[in-house]
């Protein structure tokens, strides 16, 4: 168990018999004795391969370590793939709705400038001695005196974003 558990994560590791020799003040050879079970690193050595393989001493002495599969490897890729086809999918839905979103804006600002055009201002004739009229009338002229003058840059707006997110399609 030993000798394949280091053979395992030597490998794992992308060490050579030679690098983990180096890495352990060891021959080669003695790395090959112990892969192939002739002999068995003392105890401080055991130390030392598990800080160089960063893995813990009951690891190495433990159950047997599977060498990842190439099947494995292919899910993992798989797996990853469609997370990455999900996440563009996402993305392109959001600029989508934004797009959608920017021309119902654009719409609906020039709706109400056109009814606006169409009342031309219909509480310029309205009587303002009556309390509820005047706040009435004072409410409408102050929204449609906002709205004409912040609308337009709305609008700008809009129209600059949906150009924006067109080239992006």
């Amino acid at each position: 168990m030993l000798s394949e558990n280091i053979k395992t994560i030597r490998k794992a590791k992308g060490l050579s018999q030679q690098e983990l020799a180096v890495k352990l003040n060891v021959v080669r050879q003695t790395i090959s004795k112990w892969e192939q079970g002739l002999s068995v690193p003392d105890s401080d050595m055991l130390i030392s391969i598990s800080e160089v393989f960063e893995t813990p001493v009951s690891k190495l002495l433990g159950e047997r370590i599977i060498e990842p599969e190439i099947d494995d490897l292919k899910t993992i890729s798989a797996k990853l793939e469609l997370i990455n086809l999900q996440l563009s999918q996402k993305k392109t839905t959001r600029k989508r709705i934004l797009y959608w979103l920017l021309i119902s804006l654009s719409v609906v600002i020039t709706a109400i400038f056109a009814i606006l055009l169409a009342l031309e201002s219909p509480y310029l004739g309205w009587n303002y001695n009556d309390p509820e009229t005047a706040v009435l009338g004072v409410a409408f002229h102050s929204f449609e005196w906002l709205f004409v003058r912040v609308a337009p840059l709305f609008l700008v707006g809009t129209i600059l974003g949906i150009f924006l997110l067109q080239k992006k399609m």
